[in-house]
């Protein structure tokens, strides 16, 4: 492609503040897909869950339960990480630990939830060959190895089918947890040592149900029973050691419907934390992931006293931050928040840290965790689709997520491992939040972009239809990195939130209002259409589509609205049914005499569907976002281009229209790679300065099948 404009300049406008720590960033990004050997179906479903690495720090090795199967990736360059293809594991794998040159897995072969069964199959990594293989008993769900590498342990879940009796335990077999010595690298299955857990918990405590395992360096393990909200301790000679409920929380300030928007102050009282991972922070610390799973969730984690003492508990901390993020899943997560599910601890450098994934905001947080009693909040980490698994890698400066959700079967993204990077250097993510707001601003879906005409550095952006029930303008300082969005506006109709609309562009008026593009969708009866809001955000004027447009119309419709002489552009995004085969519309709407016309726009082809996502107006010119509907590896088309206005006449929308020239003025795919993820879709939002300066964003789907990612930039026409 002709590349028109100068090189990416940076995430955002200002100069980075000093830097105060060394930060993780992304630097690459592996689709399991990419296991696959030449030939092999690529389409079929893959997921990458726990993870493990080699001592040297050179091999990750990732379970893949769709697979049933283990995959492997050589990060000797973690820049460039190379498939090492997968090793078949005949039945569903778990969790693996590696001591050596040989892995342990555990493997789920249940025949049912009544009758399961499975195996700690002890892998070969250089030849890729099961070696030997422990019968341990039942299904496993968790495996760790302690210090010196000399017992094996593992949490046998016997989970409960949620389909019986709306999964409410006991269901029988019971769980418990074994242990396994381990001399030379040889899994001893005669030493196999069983943990009953049984009468413990208050909570159906015939039937526990343990989740997760860790050793602490005195040998000490830590068991999670998820649905018992219980957490054991087993001493090092394989005695229950301790023992406590994982207890309740009180939340405020959190939001708890899944509703169209984001609305936190909602309280929920005594809710069960249920802990899922659990990780030792040193001898007489241990961190746990409140995800939930029955009847709780407390939305966060706790550090915990070897003696069930709370130490420290995030309360409503994750959420607030997936909020001012734009991660929070207000589509998935009923009253769950972001469910946090992953929790390790490492030491980098002499800074013991704590490392928590929220599955459903698709979030790593990061903490230093030098006081117990005050974990603070270094960065978040942007992750792939549901991240699982977690692997420290501080020999090396390192970091990985597994990220276990694959929706490739709906044409989004793969599951992915990912790989960050631990330098003097300033974070890359995020490109744009809501912190530091006068107040907590929920922010998502964002779509139109537009400058301030009174203020160069002041944009505007819409939510689109994934937030229904508070269709929002959000302003934003793009001053400062990453950009701040400040402001909140709700647009309403006679007092009251407008329903029916699907913004997607945004244009200031000059007189403190705006004018807005809603793209209909006649199956959920929303309506095509251009709006006028005042400076409250109320609606005052409305025009429909004309019946030149009307009986043509499809389900994609306006994609931006731009100002130039007082009339107004509109992007159409696809072909509606008068266009021909390769063309869209832009149209021209007179707001002062409700006229319309318009000219025809030629569009690229692609794979999948290509259309147009934005418009701004620069210099007696109109740029456009035109773009394909695919996303990773698929990606191919993402571009901004020119179109010259002097001399077009746009003509009545019941005749020809002229068809315009184009030009090809930047490739946005090299932009989009550059945060080290997959590339995004959705690029949605493109406003131009006085001066130049091309401000782009892209539209995160609300976190809904989506990794939550929304990205900012910015680079300077020539």
């Amino acid at each position: 492609m002709r590349l028109m404009l100068t090189s990416f300049v940076t995430l955002g406008l200002a100069a980075p503040a000093a830097i105060a720590e060394p930060v993780f960033n992304r630097i690459s990004s592996f689709p399991t897909t990419a296991n696959f050997a030449e030939g092999e179906d690529r389409t079929q479903e893959t997921s990458a869950e726990i993870m493990a690495v080699t001592g040297d720090g050179n091999t990750l090795i990732y379970s893949d339960s769709p697979l049933e199967a283990l995959g492997l990736i050589d990060i000797s360059d973690p820049a460039a990480p190379m498939p090492l293809g997968h090793i078949a594991m005949d039945g569903e794998p778990s969790t693996t630990v590696i001591v050596g040159g040989t892995a342990f897995v555990g493997v789920n072969t249940s025949d049912s939830f009544t009758e399961p069964s499975g195996a700690l199959r002890s892998v070969d990594i250089a030849s890729q060959e099961i070696t030997a293989s422990c019968d341990i008993g039942g299904q496993p769900d968790s495996v760790a190895i302690n210090g010196d590498g000399s017992q094996i342990a593992i949490a046998i879940e016997n989970e409960r089918d949620e389909d019986v009796n709306d999964g409410v335990i006991p269901q029988m077999p019971a769980g418990f947890v074994v242990t396994i010595p381990v001399a030379d690298g040889t899994a001893d299955c005669a030493g196999l040592k069983r943990i009953e857990l049984t009468g413990l918990a208050e909570l159906a405590g015939s039937d526990p149900e343990p989740e997760f395992v860790s050793y602490n360096e005195a040998g000490e393990l830590a068991v999670t029973l998820q649905e018992n909200n219980h957490i054991a301790i087993i001493g090092a000679d394989g005695e229950i050691a301790g023992h406590f409920s994982a207890g309740s929380v009180d939340l405020d300030g959190i939001d708890t419907e899944d509703d169209g928007q984001i609305t936190p102050t909602a309280s929920l009282s005594e809710v069960p934390r249920e802990p899922d991972a659990v990780a030792w922070l040193d001898n007489d610390h241990l961190v746990t992931a409140n995800e939930g799973d029955w009847n709780g969730g407390s939305h966060g984690f706790t550090i915990w006293g070897r003696d069930g003492s709370v130490v420290y508990d995030s309360g409503n901390l994750l959420d607030h931050e997936l909020m001012k993020l734009g991660h929070y899943p207000d589509g998935r997560s009923d009253n769950k928040g972001g469910e946090p599910e992953a929790v390790i601890t490492a030491q980098y450098d002499d800074t013991p840290m704590i490392f928590v994934a929220s599955e459903r905001g698709s979030i790593v947080f990061v903490f230093d965790a030098s006081d117990p009693a005050a974990p603070r909040l270094v960065q978040a980490l942007p992750s792939g689709v549901g991240p699982e698994g977690l692997v420290a890698i501080p020999q090396r400066n390192l970091f990985a997520t597994a990220n276990e959700t694959d929706l490739g079967e709906d044409g989004g993204p793969r599951a992915h491992v990912m790989l960050y990077e631990r330098k003097d250097t300033p974070a890359a993510y995020p490109t744009i939040t809501s912190a530091g707001a006068d107040e907590l601003i929920p922010w998502g879906a964002l779509s139109g972009l537009a400058v301030d005409p009174t203020d160069p550095a002041r944009l505007y952006a819409v939510s689109d239809s994934f937030y229904s029930a508070a269709p929002a303008i959000f302003a934003i300082d793009a001053s400062q990195s990453p950009a701040r969005i400040t402001s909140r506006l709700v647009v309403s109709r006679d007092g009251a939130p407008a329903e029916k609309l699907d913004l997607e562009g945004i244009e200031p008026d000059g007189q403190g209002g705006f004018w807005l593009a809603s793209e209909g969708n006649s199956e959920k009866d929303i309506p095509h259409a251009v709006l006028h809001v005042d400076a409250e955000g109320a609606i005052t004027g409305e025009f429909g589509l004309p019946e030149a447009l009307a009986e043509h119309e499809k389900r994609f419709g306006f994609e931006g609205i731009a100002l130039a002489e007082g009339k107004l552009w509109l992007a159409v995004q696809r072909e509606w049914g008068d266009d021909p085969e390769g063309q869209v519309k832009l149209l021209q709407l007179d707001p002062a005499s409700g006229e319309w016309s318009g000219l025809r726009y030629p569009i690229e082809t692609g794979e999948g569907w290509v259309g147009l996502s934005d418009l701004a107006v620069h210099e007696d010119a109109l740029y456009l976002i035109e773009r394909d509907n695919l996303i990773g590896g698929k990606a191919a088309l993402k571009q901004i281009t020119r179109v010259d206005l002097a001399g077009l006449q746009p003509a009545p929308l019941d005749g020809d229209l002229p068809l315009v020239d184009k030009e090809i003025v930047r490739d946005l795919i090299p932009d989009l790679n550059a945060p080290g993820g997959y590339v995004q879709d959705k690029v949605e939002g493109l406003a131009i300065t006085p001066e130049g300066t091309a401000h782009v964003v892209t539209d995160n789907d609300g976190v809904d099948d989506s990794s939550g990612e929304t990205h900012f930039w910015s680079f300077q026409l020539n």
